[in-house]
């Protein structure tokens, strides 16, 4: 089954973590169907895997100085930097295509075909590295997490472009969990760029799981409500 593609990326953090689980919703209400959506955030923002806690994984007063807000999303993982050369992906795909049926058979399904594909575009080897890592010589460029529904599932992820890793230094702590490829590295050691442009990284993975229709179809509604009554609440935010 082909997913259209979605670019669309919103001014506000929270409007940008509130489309993605709105795009599953509506999949999974018999709304719409599969897609892909990119989005590039135009500001810097923290964003907490579920269950992190920010005290632990963001540094507070570093935040507060530079303006960054923190927020929590959907689905699991680690804590990130979102802000500009930071490109985000989002699959919206059916669980029975694709032998996607639990957690492991699709983290294998959509990291493998996401591996190829950005090892074709970049012509080097690239690695699934940890769980949901991709990597190249053992330096991630690309974090990934999903949220499941009865029949669709969520699968998204980042790609370090042309990013501030300077940034994600001094504003991040140590995770409380890491796999043990990082070897305990501080955050310059172990992240990177990807040596790609935006359109090369949107072309190689729209060309993996083909999807060449351009939709500019996304429930409003539910993002606006999504962002309002949940993104944007400290209730949420600092649920943990």
């Amino acid at each position: 089954m082909s997913p259209q593609f979605l670019d669309l990326s919103f001014d506000l953090p929270a409007h940008n973590l509130a489309c993605d689980e709105a795009l599953l919703e509506s999949a999974e209400n018999g709304e719409s169907g599969p897609v892909l959506h990119f989005w590039e955030s135009p500001v810097y923002f923290v964003t907490l895997g579920y269950t992190n806690r920010a005290a632990i994984e963001a540094n507070g007063a570093a935040c507060a100085a530079h303006r960054v807000p923190i927020l929590r999303r959907c689905s699991g993982g680690g804590t990130v930097l979102q802000g500009p050369g930071c490109l985000n992906y989002a699959l919206i795909y059916p669980i029975e295509v694709g032998g996607a049926l639990n957690v492991g058979a699709t983290n294998d399904f959509v990291m493998e075909t996401n591996r190829r594909a950005v090892q074709d575009a970049l012509g080097v080897e690239v690695e699934r590295a940890g769980h949901t890592d991709l990597a190249i010589e053992g330096r991630k460029f690309s974090g990934n997490a999903q949220k499941r529904k009865a029949g669709f599932f969520l699968f998204h992820g980042t790609i370090l472009l042309d990013f501030d890793l300077n940034l994600v230094q001094k504003l991040l702590l140590p995770p409380s969990k890491e796999p043990d490829y990082r070897a305990r590295r501080n955050h310059l050691e172990f992240i990177r760029n990807l040596p790609l442009s935006r359109d090369e990284v949107k072309e190689a993975l729209c060309r993996a799981w083909n999807a060449s229709e351009k939709t500019e179809v996304w429930p409003r509604e539910r993002v606006e409500v999504l962002a309002a009554e949940k993104y944007g609440r400290d209730e949420w935010n600092f649920k943990f």
